[in-house]
């Protein structure tokens, strides 16, 4: 953008250098310094020049470099979020710790290895043209005496087996990329023509539009696919490529599915390194998760006895109801592969709470039947029906309000949520419909058959 500001105002830049974080413009007459700067000033107000040596210092103002800063931790947090969600993983909890660190927790986890090379890798996936490609670095440089040009890199190629030996390739590519992994739409595991795991990846309609464009010119060349920095394989461009490719590598099955995970998430905007892992022993995770679930024997305990002294026998048949929407919650839960966290039990004990609260609601109303001089079949059948539109409306509303939080919460409180969810949801089932049957079965009647269907 700069450049094609300065042509436009009549200034040639011969040259630029990156300088930790500023950058070098070399101009080609010196004396148009002055006008460099008030064009930087007048289109670029987030950086700042002066002179050095003859040519221009930019550097970002201390107030964008600190929104550049913010703006990149965030994007990492949102990144890795991303990964590990599609990981498996539903509890995981990242937050941002200070100003250059991330917290990331990762329950249930078992094969750590994977989790840090998943959080790890950078994921930046480049597409660059090849110029000239040898068995070693120093061979490519032999053609530049005085040092390689500022447009052109060396990069590694991956170690082959041939005959026996290991051989590696090197790759003199250009600096400035074909496409970059911004405009990757999609990344999927497939297999090579060899039939061994590979990634095929689908662009955007601007970089299929992009990429046709250039590898139209590149026909008979050979484009390298960079990922972090290595060329992964370089391919012979043949005809015209647009909208997808594939990244082939010594891959195992599950190394081509994590790199296909992190592609889809997006690359990091930083290279990240872990600095310090932590693994919570079973003791103490089973501490914490035994004092929670005494808890939650408490809790069911304490308004089983309630609902057995307050409505008797029907408090008993609510009371088995309940341990039934335990019991279904459980084996949901197992089913979808939903790790059980601190917050995702305490979801469980509101949902011990709430599992009587509809029954209460009808139990409540078949006394006023009752008090109305309604016989107790005619009671039951009046107080299930009146009471089911309040029950079914406080049901939803709760289900919904845990959605959102399932959809725009932290980690914590996505566990909360999903059981809290489920719950409540079989909770619907459980507290009107199969009380009704055992309230039914109870009383010997032979309507159970028909609530039952």
């Amino acid at each position: 953008d700069i450049e094609k500001k300065f042509k436009e105002n009549g200034i040639e830049l011969l040259n630029y250098k990156i300088e930790n974080q500023s950058l070098m413009l070399v101009l080609l007459d010196p004396t148009k310094i002055d006008k460099a700067k008030e064009v930087l000033k007048k289109e670029f107000p987030q950086v700042v020049a002066e002179d050095k040596d003859g040519n221009l210092l930019v550097r970002f103002t201390d107030w964008e470099l600190n929104r550049i800063k913010t703006q990149t931790m965030k994007q990492v947090v949102e990144t890795l979020r991303n990964r590990i969600d599609q990981f498996g993983t539903l509890s995981a909890n990242i937050t941002q710790k200070g100003k250059d660190r991330v917290l990331v927790e990762i329950p249930g986890v078992i094969d750590l290895n994977r989790a840090k090379s998943i959080i790890g890798k950078t994921a930046q996936l480049e597409l660059k043209e090849v110029v000239n490609s040898a068995l070693s670095k120093e061979e490519l440089l032999k053609d530049y005496p005085n040092g390689l040009p500022d447009d052109l890199e060396i990069l590694e190629g991956q170690e082959e087996i041939v005959n026996g030996q290991p051989v590696k390739e090197w790759f003199l590519v250009k600096k400035t990329p074909v496409i970059t992994g911004a405009m990757l739409k999609d990344a999927r595991v497939s297999t090579d023509q060899a039939g061994n795991p590979a990634v095929n990846f689908e662009l955007t309609s601007e970089g299929a539009e992009i990429f046709g464009e250039a590898t139209s010119k590149m026909i008979g060349k050979r484009l390298a696919i960079v990922l972090d920095g290595k060329v992964m394989s370089a391919p012979v461009i043949r005809s015209r490529i647009t909208s997808s490719g594939q990244i082939t590598g010594r891959f195992t099955t599950e190394e081509a599915n994590d790199l296909a995970v992190v592609l889809r998430a997006g690359a990091l905007p930083a290279p990240v390194e872990i600095i310090e892992e932590t693994v919570i022993g079973p003791t103490l995770g089973k501490e914490s998760i035994d004092k929670t679930l005494t808890a939650g024997i408490v809790s069911f305990v304490l308004v089983g006895l309630f609902m057995i002294f307050r409505y008797a026998v029907s408090g008993f048949i609510a009371v088995i109801a309940l341990l039934f929407n335990l019991m279904l919650l459980w084996v949901t839960m197992l089913l979808f592969d939903i790790t059980l966290t601190l917050p995702g039990i305490a979801g469980i004990i509101l949902n011990i709470g709430m599992g009587v609260d509809g029954n209460v609601v009808i139990f409540e109303r078949i006394k006023e039947e009752l008090k109305n001089g309604k016989t107790l079949r005619v009671a039951i059948e009046e107080g299930f029906k009146r009471g089911f539109n309040a029950v079914f409306d406080s049901h939803i509303t709760v289900i919904i309000a845990a959605l959102a939080l399932l959809e725009f919460g932290n980690a914590p409180l996505k566990g909360f949520a999903a059981t809290l969810s489920i719950g409540t949801f079989i909770n619907l089932f459980t507290a009107v419909f199969l009380t009704k049957m055992l309230l039914d079965l109870v009383l010997g009647g032979k309507k159970y058959f028909k609530y039952a269907v």
